[in-house]
């Protein structure tokens, strides 16, 4: 073997590891230098309007329905932050169970729950036996003749349905309908003043997370 042969294996060796070396390092370098991507932040709860919820395709089914109900749509309704302040307090409901509503204590045959924050109120419940169209048109005659005003152009909340305002400078508003064979109710009541169209979207927000958590899978 001629003596240069040995000599020169080594160095094709090195010069075929350095251009190794010399092509990965960028690579390498590139990678260590860029890191993982940035996350997209987290866009805020805002729910849906009413307007934009077309409660002619949504089926209720006539069973509780509160555990279902996002705690962000709760927070957003009550215009609280989450923190520890701003503590909720919950009361649910079932059929047959009895309740406190409206001042007086009676056996509920409905499923319904209420949330509390401060001055701030939100609330829903939805009759456990069927009901008509006719009866439906009864409860919008009798809801609507309690000291309560209608909300003109308000959007339809079932079929039949109305939109209610009830109280002074603090009031509460409330959509009121029948889905199918199932009448739903959901109110809100803001814990201070707030602009009127404010709060009918507010209420319109909340009324649709009530009815998606209602309706039947």
């Amino acid at each position: 073997m001629p003596p240069h042969y040995s000599a020169r294996v080594p160095t094709v060796l090195r010069a075929l590891l350095l251009a190794v070396l010399l092509t990965a390092a960028p690579v390498t370098v590139g990678v260590l230098v860029s890191g993982p991507p940035d996350e997209a932040p987290v866009p805020p709860y805002t729910g849906t309007p009413l307007a934009e919820f077309d409660t002619s395709t949504v089926a209720l089914s006539r069973t509780g329905f509160c555990d279902r109900l996002p705690s962000e749509a709760v927070a957003a309704a009550l215009d609280v932050a989450g923190s520890e302040e701003d503590e909720v307090v919950t009361r649910e409901y079932g059929n047959g169970e009895k309740a406190k509503v409206a001042g007086r204590r009676d056996v509920m045959h409905e499923f319904g729950c209420s949330f509390g924050s401060g001055r701030a109120a939100a609330s829903a419940w939805l009759f456990a036996p069927p009901v008509t169209e006719q009866r439906a048109r009864e409860l919008i005659r009798t809801t609507a003749a309690d000291g309560c005003r209608r909300i003109a152009d308000a959007p339809s909340y079932g079929e039949p349905s109305v939109a209610l305002s009830c109280g002074g400078a603090r009031p509460t508003v409330s959509f009121r309908g029948l889905f199918g064979d199932a009448w739903l109710t959901c109110q809100l009541r803001a814990g201070e003043r707030t602009d009127a169209d404010e709060l009918v979207d507010r209420a319109g927000r909340w009324c649709v997370a009530v009815a998606r958590a209602a309706a039947q899978d």
